[in-house]
Parts: structure tokens; sequence; C-alpha cells
């Protein structure tokens, strides 16, 4: 299943972030007892994207959109690199 993260990526400031990020996880432990694969998406950048790199259970970000923009600037592979890196905490 997909959770999408677009609330928490548009909260208009850190405590409603903050409170979207706890509601989220809190879906993604439930999906995960009930024996589902979790996925999480949509507005997620190189900013909003290292709370959720503390919970193991999520399978796959959808992040294209935040990585081609990036790759404008810096070049694909620098910007798949970098999302990477942050995604496994480096």
């Amino acid at each position: 299943m997909e959770i999408h993260t677009g609330k928490y990526s548009d909260a208009p400031d850190e405590k409603s972030q903050k409170m979207e990020f706890q509601r989220i996880a809190r879906a993604i432990a439930q999906a995960h007892r009930l024996g589902l694969r979790v996925n999480i998406g949509h507005g997620l950048d190189y900013q909003n994207v290292p709370p959720f790199t503390s919970i193991f259970t999520i399978e796959d970000y959808s992040i294209g959109h935040s990585i081609i923009a990036r790759a404008v600037l810096v070049g694909l592979d620098r910007a798949v690199r970098e999302m990477k890196e942050l995604i496994k905490g480096k």
C-alpha cells in the first residue's frame, strides 16, 4: 500500500508537520502489523524525507519528482546518490 505524504509535505509549520508525521508513522506500523508492504510518497524531497528513514518497514519512497528537479542542477547521478544517502541515513 502507499501512504500519501502530501499533507505532511505541505504542512504550514513544524508542529503540524510533526503531528502529520506521527499520524503517518502510526499508519505504517498498523499496516506492517497487518502484513502489508508500505510505500510512501507525494511531496517528499531532500529536506523532509529524513524523518522517515528511521521507519525501517517502509519499502519504497515515491520521490522521483524531487530527484529529477534536483538533477537539473547537479546531474542525475549526483541527485540519485544524494537521495539514496539520505534514505540510508548516511
